[in-house]
């Protein structure tokens, strides 16, 4: 799962793959503004075909929450 988040990042975002771990935040270390984390986030729904909740996106801090929650929603 760390994979395809790290390649929607690469694609959607243009983030260098260097820069890109399990603990880099997404804003602090990405540089990621609201913007561009709802890219993201639709990114994500289109991807695996989930609806991601607005409350969800709130807890999004780092790569890994975002790998994490994806993990237990789709079962990856």
């Amino acid at each position: 799962m760390f994979e395809k988040v790290k390649e929607l990042l690469e694609e959607a975002l243009q983030i260098n793959p260097d820069d890109i771990t399990m603990k880099s935040e997404l804003v602090g270390d990405l540089g990621i503004n609201s913007l561009e984390l709802a890219d993201l986030v639709l990114s994500c729904e289109e991807k695996f075909d989930i609806e991601i909740k607005d409350e969800e996106i709130h807890k999004f801090v780092t790569v890994g929450d975002v790998v994490n929650y994806l993990s237990d929603v789709v079962g990856e």
